[in-house]
């Protein structure tokens, strides 16, 4: 099985943390479309760090830029915490396709690349552009530190896997971020 380290910084300017993350999100996407890599193993180590980042920016960077930018707003908040469930909930798809050489495994592939690649230009231009601009540097540094220790928690728990994937999607469809599952007739 080929290792994919995830880089665990220890600080950094939030913003260009969740900038690499982003970029290594993309690196795995085209790891997992290529049929001579080790797809399972960069479906691994994608679900791991998506999930961990994506839980340390809800709780722990979402809240704090909302109280200093005048551009992020509850509102944007809650579309970004929404954007995570549908990502949440593609990443589920991704991770129950058995193999990595099938049908399935391509078509949760394809949907995951976009609705990932929405968040990910959402994010840059409407919270992280104003981050940039309105929230200081020490603040910023702050919020890195706070965000990687976070992200590295996570990790450590395995946020990627099937089992706490399938909490965080039925905790969205509880707390409505997505709608209501279609009952089969």
């Amino acid at each position: 099985m080929t290792d994919y380290a995830i880089p665990r910084p220890v600080s950094g300017d939030v913003v260009d943390l969740i900038l690499e993350d982003h970029r290594l999100f993309e690196s795995l996407m085209r790891e997992m479309r290529d049929s001579t890599a080790d797809r399972a193993a960069a479906r691994e180590a994608f679900a791991d760090v998506l999930v961990a980042h994506g839980e340390a920016e809800e709780h722990h960077v979402y809240p704090r830029l909302e109280k200093r930018t005048e551009d992020v707003d509850a509102e944007e908040v809650h579309h970004g915490e929404e954007e995570h469930a549908q990502i949440n909930e593609a990443l589920l798809a991704l991770l129950e396709a058995r193999g990595t050489d099938t049908q399935k495994f391509e078509d949760a592939l394809e949907k995951m690349n976009e609705v990932l690649q929405h968040h990910l230009t959402e994010e840059e231009l409407s919270i992280l552009n104003p981050a940039r601009e309105e929230v200081q540097e020490a603040e910023r540094r702050s919020l890195g530190e706070a965000f990687l220790k976070a992200r590295s928690e996570h990790l450590d728990e395995r946020a990627g896997s099937v089992e706490n994937v399938r909490r965080l999607v039925q905790e969205a469809h509880d707390k409505g971020l997505l709608p209501a599952e279609e009952e089969d007739s």
